[in-house]
């Protein structure tokens, strides 16, 4: 009887520690560096192409992969083409990228436009609420707590401690990819919480 005991206790104790240790290694996600591109389609490009200046909404999956658990969940970012002086305007607009680049803590800096397109996270900096792109204001505004954007990004009202934060685009063979970072919120600098 005392053996059984052991044997049926070892068992138990294994069925729950491997996955108890499973959820205390770090997974793809939260791995610094960890990168996982999604490519724009050819239906976002054009739809970017033809949007210069007026943010639109590009809709993804993003895979997620915690411990043992893994899921893909619907998210999008907001990109926007800029015109001929768009850049300029950029550049006025957010003092907090300086030479079109965004710093953050945990990260290289990455140019904020590229190929003419500027992506911005989905996520207000402020509690993580998603800042909608309104057209009668002409700006993004957080149904949350009343947080206001410029459509580069400004913050021009509300709690929020920064501006949107754009997301790094890269450029192969003309095909631009995008890279999802989650900032840590209500920070006023740019701190690194995971890359997918």
């Amino acid at each position: 009887m005392a053996g059984a005991t052991v044997v049926l206790g070892g068992i138990v104790g294994i069925g729950v520690g491997i996955p108890a240790i499973l959820s205390l290694v770090p997974t793809e996600a939260i791995i610094a560096g960890s990168k996982g591109l999604w490519p724009l389609n050819v239906a976002d490009i054009k739809q970017l192409q033809a949007s210069t200046e007026t943010p639109i909404k590009i809709n993804f999956t993003h895979h997620i992969k915690d411990g043992y658990v893994e899921m893909d969940e619907p998210e999008y970012v907001w990109g926007m083409k800029l015109g001929q002086d768009g850049m300029a305007k950029l550049q006025a607009a957010r003092p907090d990228l300086p030479d079109l680049k965004v710093v953050a803590t945990g990260i290289s800096p990455y140019p904020a436009v590229v190929m003419g397109f500027m992506m911005f996270s989905s996520i207000c900096p402020h509690l993580g609420c998603k800042p909608l792109w309104q057209p009668s204001m002409q700006k993004f505004a957080c149904p949350c707590h009343g947080s206001q954007f410029t459509k580069y990004g400004e913050h021009v009202a509300g709690p929020a401690p920064r501006g949107l934060d754009p997301l790094p685009i890269e450029e192969t063979s003309g095909i631009a990819k995008i890279t999802w970072i989650r900032y840590k919120q209500g920070e006023p600098t740019r701190i690194v919480v995971s890359y997918s």
